[in-house]
């Protein structure tokens, strides 16, 4: 096995897990953090990052880590580690382009006797089946004699500062027992909780889909009891909180499903099921389920107002949250804008209010009209969508005073109590 203090590491995408990854190795190594995207590297180069997983305290911890976007400055490197998004096509079909265009970045500097390792989520087969034949066309190398691969899946969940990368148990696995061993022993430097060694590459990118597929598919039952619950006129929180007394009861909420991982992943593997020919049947209604929550909202909402006769043409509504999840600037795949696009489709008047909304992102996305704060009284309805602690430090008062007197307040999160709010899933 190699020596893990002749490995020279690069770390291939500076996103919400590379970033960390990268940061957590430069505490105890040289490695070399390398992303395509200039601005972002010149931010990293100054200690600033914009998803707020790292600060700069950190950066400066990390006293063994450098940035680039110079393929020449990783041409030297001999272990890589690949951390790009694995995301969807608009028809909800695996887009591998990403991880493919890092493997053939890698490739052209790849040396004989270097090893790839992949975190990026994906369906089994991925990496031996997909971005082995890439790096073979491009160096005329064969895997397990010139260069090796592995697997290791990201676990990282953002805007979580207790469960960090180093606090999380990390599956690792090889091409052979000897890349196995190696991958191993290099994460072992850093992950103080330990490391668990999958059997095989196709075992450990299987077992990172379906952590993420058990959430999607348990959470969507929840949310098929809201629906089933708010028609029997049963509040649903207290069904839920009933029934964790039993000990065995797995506690989920209700809401919305979104984010780059839960409301992804799923897709991936029932891409990879359908091409061997069997239609996933519980990972496919456990989908539509949750895509379908924000028209299920929008429909809950418009149905109040019409009770209330309150003027859809003439109404403005406020939305208190933008992000997939609390206490964190991640809009990647947030179904808030789903639950926006319908009500703006029937001509009302959005305002959203997020805190944790980059001011970049809100220059970029003009469409939407993001406000610094909300005023008082001027509001037909309000929606609590993300639980950001801003909003659950409020008072039910402060909610109510943003909007006019015969008003409805919508729920999503189980943020104030029920007495003052007219839906709640």
């Amino acid at each position: 096995m190699q020596n893990l203090e002749k490995i020279k590491l690069a770390i291939i995408g500076m996103g919400y897990v590379g970033l960390p990854l990268a940061v957590a190795f430069g505490k105890v190594r040289e490695v070399i953090g390398f992303d395509i995207n200039e601005e972002r590297i010149k931010a990293l180069v100054k200690n600033h990052d914009e998803t707020l997983e790292v600060l700069e305290e950190e950066f400066i911890e990390a006293k063994g880590l450098k940035f680039s976007n110079d393929i020449n400055d990783i041409s030297n490197c001999n272990f890589y580690i690949v951390c790009v998004p694995t995301p969807i096509t608009d028809k909800k079909k695996p887009d591998l382009s990403p991880i493919i265009s890092a493997t053939k970045l890698i490739a052209k500097v790849l040396k004989k006797g270097d090893t790839i390792v992949y975190e990026s989520t994906v369906f089994p087969g991925v990496v031996e089946d997909h971005c082995r034949p890439v790096i073979e066309d491009i160096t005329n190398f064969i895997l397990n004699n010139d260069f090796f691969l592995g697997y290791s899946p990201e676990r990282i969940n953002p805007g979580d500062k207790k469960n960090t990368i180093q606090s999380i148990v990390k599956i690792t696995s090889g091409s052979n027992d000897v890349t196995s061993e190696l991958v191993d022993a290099l994460y072992k430097t850093i992950i103080s909780a330990g490391t668990y060694k999958a059997s095989s590459i196709k075992v450990a990118e299987a077992a990172k889909v379906i952590e993420n597929i058990q959430r999607d598919v348990n959470i969507a039952l929840i949310n098929e009891l809201s629906i089933i619950f708010n028609k029997l006129d049963i509040d649903t929180e207290e069904v839920l909180k009933a029934a964790e007394t039993k000990w065995n009861f797995i506690p989920f909420r209700p809401g919305l499903v979104g984010g780059h991982c839960i409301g992804v992943d799923p897709y991936y593997l029932s891409h990879k099921s359908e091409e061997i020919g069997y239609i996933p049947q519980i990972i496919n209604t456990g989908r539509k389920m949750n895509d379908g929550m924000p028209k299920h909202v929008c429909s809950l909402l418009l149905k109040s107002m019409s009770k209330k006769m309150i003027d859809l043409s003439d109404s403005k509504i406020l939305i208190m949250g933008y992000t997939f999840k609390e206490n964190c600037p991640d809009t990647r795949n947030t179904r808030v804008k789903d639950i926006a696009q319908i009500l703006s489709d029937l001509k009302i008047s959005i305002d959203i209010f997020d805190p944790w909304i980059p001011e970049k992102f809100s220059i970029e996305n003009k469409k939407i009209n993001f406000i610094k704060w909300p005023q008082k009284g001027v509001y037909d309805a309000l929606i609590i969508a993300v639980a950001h602690k801003q909003f659950t430090s409020l008072k039910p008062q402060d909610f109510m005073s943003f909007c006019k007197s015969d008003n409805i307040i919508v729920d999503l999160k189980y943020v104030i109590p029920k007495e003052y709010s007219d839906i709640r899933l």
